[in-house]
């Protein structure tokens, strides 16, 4: 394992990850702010997302979900009702998606709640959680973070996920920063 978590909900769901990528950024603006502005913040609000998930697309149009999110509706919305499951939701501190990036043939869609992706550990599975972490500085704002962490469920779909992982990583860097820093402009603003 390359990690354990610590306290958080994403922690709790998923301590033990083989691949993980987290970004953060001060907000000059209250949890609550924050908090509706990830739940609010749209694909066209995020500096090339729509540009950089078409190419991951290979340019094919596909089902709307996370890869292919309309532009005026909230991605957060968007991926919690397609490709990925709310785990955790604690308003104005963290919310949790979870979803199986690889899951053995016939297996289809995420897990509907929490028990049953932390019950998840037979082959041939890739779990993936993403959170929106808020942590309150007082007057100096707040600390917004995003973690994506990836648990393989044994080595080779490990090895599989990890030459995905490689080509997606620097794209999915990219949008995550993008997509923080759409959330701060949006809470900044409110």
């Amino acid at each position: 394992m390359s990690g354990r978590g610590g306290g958080s909900e994403l922690d709790r769901l998923l301590p033990d990850h083989h691949f993980r990528e987290r970004h953060a950024v001060h907000v000059r603006a209250s949890p609550d702010r924050i908090d509706r502005a990830i739940r609010q913040v749209t694909a066209r609000e995020i500096f090339l997302f729509r540009t950089l998930t078409w190419l991951r697309r290979a340019g094919r149009a596909g089902p709307e979900g996370i890869l292919s999110a309309p532009p005026g509706r909230p991605i957060l919305d968007v991926a919690g009702r397609t490709t990925f499951r709310v785990l955790a939701d604690v308003p104005s501190r963290e919310i949790v998606l979870g979803t199986f990036v690889i899951a053995p043939p016939g297996r289809r869609g995420p897990p509907s709640t929490a028990e049953q992706f932390r019950g998840v550990r037979e082959p041939g599975f890739a779990l993936a959680a993403m959170s929106f972490s808020i942590e309150d500085r007082a007057e100096d704002g707040s600390l917004l973070a995003t973690e994506t962490r990836v648990f393989a469920t044994d080595p080779r779909t490990r090895r599989r996920f990890g030459l995905y992982w490689t080509a997606i990583r620097p794209g999915s860097g990219f949008i995550r920063r993008m997509w923080l820093r759409a959330i701060r402009r949006r809470a900044e603003a409110a």
